[in-house]
C-alpha cells in the first residue's frame, strides 16, 4: 500500500539574494480583473474545486453572458473567465455573489486550498481532508490577517494516496488514514477516519504531527507564522520558499506557534515519499489498498455501489455546452456536485452503474477525454496567441495539430521521453506547467525547442543560456505555420537555423 509520507520538497533555488518584491500582488481573482489580449480575465477560486450544480450553472452563464463562451480550468482546480469587457466587473460579482462563489470579497484571491479529488469516492479514502478544506475556508474567510497573503500562496490536502503532496504547496497536509490499512468494509461515504496529518511548510524535510481536529487551525496558524516571517525578514515575499535562503521558515517555528496557540504538534523528523505501487493481488481479499488513479479519466468505482465520473478538458478548455451537460448529469444522476482536478478535469460523483457508463459515453461525444490512453491527456498548454501578448505563437493550435498528426510534441522532437506530462508554452514563463518531471515544449524566435525536464529540476530552467542541464535532453523545432483552432493540421514551416542560444527563464507562475 501507500506508505504516505510528505514529498522531499523541490531544491532551493539557486540564489543569493531572496526575491524583493517592490510592488503589489497582482494576481487576478473575480474582482481583481487582469486585462488580456483577447479581453479581461476573471479567476474564480473553488476551495478544493467543489462545485454545487447551482454554482456550476452560474459560471456557465457568466462565459456566456459576459466572456468568450469557454471555461478554463488551471492547474489550482479553479476556474477561469476569457474575453471579458471592460464594464462587467459588478455584474460578475453580483452574479457570482448570488451563487455563493464569493463568501468574503477581502479574501477571494487567497482561498487557494488544492485537496484529493477522489478523497471519499472510493472505498480505501475517507473524506478526511475534504472537510478539512471546508474548514480551512472558512478559518481563512474569518481571519483578518489572512487578508495579507498572496494570491500565489498554496494549501494543499493530500487524502494519503499521493496524487497532490508534492503539487507546490506552501503549507501542505498528508492525511495519516493514508498509511493506515482501511476498515474490512471500507469507509462510508462522506465518512472521516479520525486519523490526523502530518503538515510540513515550505521545503522545511521535517513534518508535524496533528489531530484530526485541529488539522485546519494548524494550517492557517503556518500561514499566518509565514506572514510574521515575511515582515520581519524583508523582502516582500509572497510564498514560503521565496524567504532568505539564510533564515527560512522550519516546522520548529511553526510548532512554537501551534503549541502558543494550544494545538499539539510532534515534530517528525526527515521523511522521505514512498510512491504507491501496485501489488499484483492488490484485489484479493485483506490485500493491502488499492487507491484509484486520481490523475486518469473514466469511471470511479466507490461505496455502495455508486461511481464517479472523471474526465478531462482538451488543454484545459471548456465549452459551455461541455460544461452544462457535466452540471446536468450532475444534477440527474450524480450527487449534485462536481469537483475539479489540478490536471485540469472533472470528477462528477455519485451515479448509478447503469447511468454511468451511458454518460461517460455522452461525454466523449461531446470531446471530452475519457479514455485513460488518450494522448491528450497528457498534453497541457498555456493560454498563447490571441490570448496572451507575451506568447510567442498560438500554442494551442500547434499542440492540436501536434495531436491530430499521432504525436504530442513537434515533429522534430521525437527524442523527448515517451510517457511524460508535456506542455507547450508560448514564452519562457511556461506559465501553468506540470510538477514533476514532464517534457518542456518552449516557442522561441527560431522555433519550437523540446526538452525534458527532470524531477526536482524547477530551481533550474530546462534551457540554461551556456548549456542544457544536467539530464535534459533538448532539440530544436521549426515553429508550425498558422493552424485554424477549428481544422489542425501537422503543417510547419521550413527548418528554421540552429538556435544559438535560449533567453534565461523567468520563474513561471501558477494558474
Amino acid at each position: 500500500m501507500l506508505a504516505a509520507m510528505p514529498p522531499t520538497p523541490a531544491p532551493r533555488p539557486d540564489r543569493a539574494e531572496p526575491p524583493v518584491r517592490d510592488r503589489g500582488d497582482a494576481c487576478p481573482g473575480a474582482l481583481r480583473l487582469h486585462s488580456a489580449a483577447d479581453g479581461n480575465l476573471a479567476r474564480v477560486r473553488l476551495p478544493a474545486g467543489d462545485l454545487t450544480v447551482r454554482q456550476a450553472a452560474a459560471l456557465a452563464d457568466a462565459a456566456e453572458l459576459l466572456g468568450d463562451g469557454r471555461l478554463s480550468l488551471t492547474s489550482r482546480g479553479n476556474v477561469e473567465l476569457r474575453g471579458l469587457p471592460d464594464d462587467c466587473g459588478r455584474y460578475l460579482a453580483d452574479l457570482l455573489a448570488d451563487a455563493g462563489l464569493l463568501p468574503s470579497v477581502r479574501h477571494e484571491r487567497i482561498r487557494n486550498v488544492l485537496a484529493s479529488p477522489l478523497a471519499g469516492l472510493d472505498r480505501h479514502t475517507p473524506s478526511d481532508v475534504r472537510l478539512w478544506a471546508r474548514s480551512l475556508d472558512a478559518l481563512l474567510c474569518a481571519s483578518d490577517a489572512a487578508t495579507g497573503l498572496s494570491g500565489r500562496f498554496l494549501f494543499v490536502l493530500d487524502d494519503g494516496r499521493g496524487d497532490v503532496a508534492g503539487l507546490g504547496g506552501d503549507v501542505t497536509l498528508l492525511a495519516e488514514s493514508g498509511r493506515q490499512d482501511p476498515p474490512a468494509a471500507g469507509y462510508a461515504p462522506g465518512a472521516a477516519s479520525g486519523w490526523g496529518a502530518l503538515l510540513r511548510v515550505g521545503d522545511d524535510r521535517a513534518a508535524l504531527r496533528i489531530a484530526a481536529d485541529d488539522v485546519p487551525r494548524a494550517a492557517l496558524t503556518a500561514a499566518e507564522v509565514f506572514l510574521t516571517a515575511a515582515g520581519e525578514r524583508g523582502g516582500g515575499a509572497w510564498r514560503i520558499r521565496e524567504l532568505p535562503a539564510a533564515r527560512p521558515l522550519t516546522a520548529q517555528e511553526v510548532q512554537r506557534a501551534l503549541r502558543a496557540a494550544g494545538i499539539a504538534a510532534e515534530h517528525v523528523e526527515h521523511v522521505e515519499h514512498v510512491e504507491h505501487v501496485e501489488h499484483p493481488d492488490a484485489h484479493a481479499p485483506g490485500a493491502a489498498a488499492h487507491y484509484a488513479d486520481a490523475t486518469a479519466p473514466g469511471p470511479v468505482e466507490g461505496p455502495d455501489g455508486r461511481r464517479a465520473l472523471a474526465v478531462l478538458a482538451p488543454l484545459g478548455r471548456l465549452t459551455a455546452a461541455q460544461w452544462r451537460l457535466l452540471t446536468g448529469i450532475a444534477a440527474e444522476d450524480g450527487g449534485g456536485e462536481l469537483r475539479l482536478t489540478p490536471w485540469r478535469g472533472i470528477v462528477v460523483p455519485g451515479l448509478a452503474a447503469a447511468p454511468a457508463d451511458r454518460r461517460l459515453r455522452e461525454l466523449a461525444a461531446a470531446g471530452l477525454i475519457t479514455d485513460p490512453a488518450s494522448p491528450w491527456r497528457r498534453v497541457t498548454a498555456c493560454t498563447g496567441l490571441p490570448g496572451c501578448a507575451k506568447s510567442r505563437t498560438d500554442v494551442r493550435s500547434d499542440a492540436a495539430g501536434a495531436l491530430a498528426a499521432g504525436g504530442t510534441v513537434p515533429a522534430d522532437g521525437s527524442g523527448a521521453p515517451v510517457g511524460l506530462p508535456v506542455h507547450w508554452s508560448g514564452c519562457e514563463r511556461r506559465c501553468g506547467h506540470p510538477h514533476g518531471a514532464w517534457v518542456d515544449v518552449l516557442a522561441t524566435p527560431d522555433g519550437y525547442r523540446t526538452a525534458s525536464v527532470p524531477p526536482k529540476s524547477l530551481a533550474r530552467p530546462p534551457v540554461s543560456r551556456e548549456t542544457a542541464g544536467p539530464g535534459t535532453v533538448s532539440r530544436e523545432t521549426p515553429r508550425p505555420g498558422v493552424v485554424s483552432r477549428e481544422t489542425p493540421s501537422a503543417s510547419a514551416a521550413p527548418p528554421a537555423a540552429p538556435l544559438p542560444s535560449t533567453p534565461q527563464p523567468t520563474t513561471p507562475r501558477p494558474q
